[in-house]
């Protein structure tokens, strides 16, 4: 039987640790912020969670510096260096190093007569330093002067049978993006030939200042998450050296939406669900997946009563989305559809489990061979059943546990429900899960396992691209460590269930029924539960990985 968390006891010569952070009582700063709601800056040190004693993979990073924290240490009394300010700075090194790594494709060689980007000999796979910011300049015409996105078209493949008009294919915030940088990027050039900025290929600049911008959107992703998790503001640190960042953060333009996603999460746990809603829908109308957000708003809303705030929330969400995509509507209907006509016509790709199935059981899919051009009607009703079922299972969840789930859990396994079943999953849609897994789960070296694994599924991926003839991978390689990323997933989903329905284990909560990032229903008391059970009470503690497992103490107490 494992013992209850105040009823174990400290080694023997060592100082016991201070009482969990739940137990501060009703006089803390919890009740003095004007909003009702703990801010990082206003933590008293024995409110903060100090991972060298709660983490032993923070414990055993500490070891070279002395060991864990000791139990009289001074914290939160710097003037500079809080948790979260180390933890933007941990994140810009780690940007860094993502752009050195992406660095490899953007480097120009001497043709003879002029500057060309230097892609000979595959270097993008043989490199892994592929990204598609590097290919879309000049594929999406960003190039040209006259290129406006959703009004310029083109025609690919053309003299041939498969020939068709093609349109910017990103939704609208994307798209408008990559023109901005385009447009920045043109100045730069004009400035580099009169002399007063240094010189490189168009296309190198244009990664260069999609790259800055990208970058900043992470900061803001990581400076959001810190706030939002309140009592752990640590965890920004170990979002922002996530293995997933070394790799993917210049893959693709998702950092904008992971910022206005973690955005809209810190608005709602600041009671704002109309600023929530309008960064929600910023975040819609950069890439989908910030929407399925307003599922678990509206089951925990449901549940409390609070549902004025949801459609609050939603109405911010819609007014913004329509404001970013209707005057484009309205003037460029065929080049905004571009979007969902390429999604609706997209097959399995290499990273989902359904051709994962294809490939190792010969079978040809729902839809089999089709012509080219022809939509995959089935896969796209079953990914989308598949997906709406698996959402019909987490609001039964939300709604039947005796202890009201937190709303990053709700949210960590709707995104990962939405990845598990879609038919796409790039490799940098993995970034969508770092901030929300960190939320819901915050068991780092659980987390750590996962993101090695997904980062690691890039390697596979390019000696895949690269081809065995060409000294690459056979594809099971690649097929292999994907399915190993999608176990490790579920898993991160099985034990988020698992702590919802015991959530004495959760490590984000001072009490059962706490949620830091809960917004306008924290501390609410339920008004809709299946099966009408009465949640429990308590406090929790500052457990270790094993549930009951003593803390070590502090060196040197």
């Amino acid at each position: 039987m494992t013992p209850r968390p105040d009823e174990v006891e400290s080694p023997a010569g060592a100082a016991r640790a201070p009482e969990a952070p739940g137990d501060t009582g009703p006089g803390t700063r919890e009740s003095a912020s004007p909003s009702g709601v703990s801010d990082t800056d206003s933590l008293d040190p024995d409110e903060r969670v100090r991972p060298s004693w709660s983490e032993s993979l923070a414990r055993n990073a500490t070891r070279p510096l002395g060991g864990p924290l000791g139990e009289h240490a001074v914290v939160g009394r710097h003037w500079f260096w809080t948790p979260l300010r180390v933890g933007l700075l941990l994140a810009l090194l780690a940007l860094v190093v993502s752009w050195f790594g992406k660095s490899a494709c953007v480097q120009q060689y001497d043709t003879g007569d002029k500057l060309a980007l230097d892609w000979r000999s595959s270097r993008p796979y043989v490199a892994m330093c592929y990204s598609d910011i590097v290919p879309l300049y000049t594929a999406e015409r960003l190039d040209k002067p006259e290129t406006f996105p959703y009004e310029t078209s083109w025609v690919d493949d053309e003299g041939k049978p498969t020939a068709h008009t093609r349109y910017m294919e990103y939704p609208v915030v994307t798209g408008m993006f990559q023109w901005v940088n385009a447009k920045i990027t043109a100045g730069w050039v004009t400035k580099s030939e009169e002399g007063w900025l240094p010189t490189a290929l168009p296309v190198v600049i244009y990664f260069s200042i999609s790259a800055f911008w990208l970058a900043l959107a992470w900061l803001v992703t990581v400076w959001c998450t810190g706030r939002t998790a309140r009592h752990r503001p640590w965890d920004a640190a170990f979002i922002a050296l996530s293995p997933l960042v070394l790799v993917h953060a210049f893959t693709n333009f998702d950092t904008l939406a992971t910022a206005c996603a973690a955005g809209a999460l810190l608005a709602w746990s600041r009671k704002k669900p109309v600023l929530a809603g309008v960064l929600l829908g910023l975040g819609i109308a950069t890439k989908l997946y910030p929407l399925f957000l307003l599922g678990p708003l509206l089951i925990l809303c449901l549940r409390t009563g609070r549902m004025k705030a949801w459609w609050q929330a939603t109405a911010g969400a819609v007014v913004t989305w329509l404001a970013c995509n209707l005057w484009l509507i309205l003037l460029y209907p065929e080049g905004w559809a571009e979007f969902f006509r390429l999604n609706s016509e997209r097959g399995a790709d290499p990273d989902s489990l359904y051709n994962v199935v294809m490939k190792f059981t010969g079978w040809e899919g729902f839809d089999g061979p089709l012509p080219w051009g022809e939509s995959p009607q089935w896969l796209n009703l079953v990914s989308a059943a598949l997906f709406v079922v698996l959402c019909a299972g987490i609001a039964y969840i939300g709604l039947q546990a005796v202890n009201r789930p937190r709303l990053a859990q709700l949210s960590f396994l709707v995104v990962s429900a939405f990845l598990l079943t879609n038919k796409v999953w790039s490799p940098q849609y993995s970034l969508w899960l770092v901030p929300l897994a960190v939320l819901a789960l915050p068991r780092w070296k659980l987390l750590l396992a996962w993101m090695t694994i997904d980062a690691l599924v890039w390697a596979p991926r390019m000696m895949y691209y690269l081809g065995e003839n060409n000294k690459g991978l056979p594809e099971e390689w690649f097929l292999g460590m994907v399915v190993l990323r999608d176990l490790a997933v579920i898993g991160l989903c099985v034990l988020v269930i698992y702590e919802i329905y015991h959530p004495a284990l959760d490590r984000a909560r001072r009490r059962v029924d706490e949620d830091p990032g809960g917004g306008v229903f924290e501390d609410a008391p339920d008004k809709f539960v299946i099966g009408g059970r009465k949640p429990r009470s308590g406090t929790v503690s500052d457990h270790d990985d094993v549930p009951g497992e003593p803390v070590p103490a502090p060196v040197g107490t």
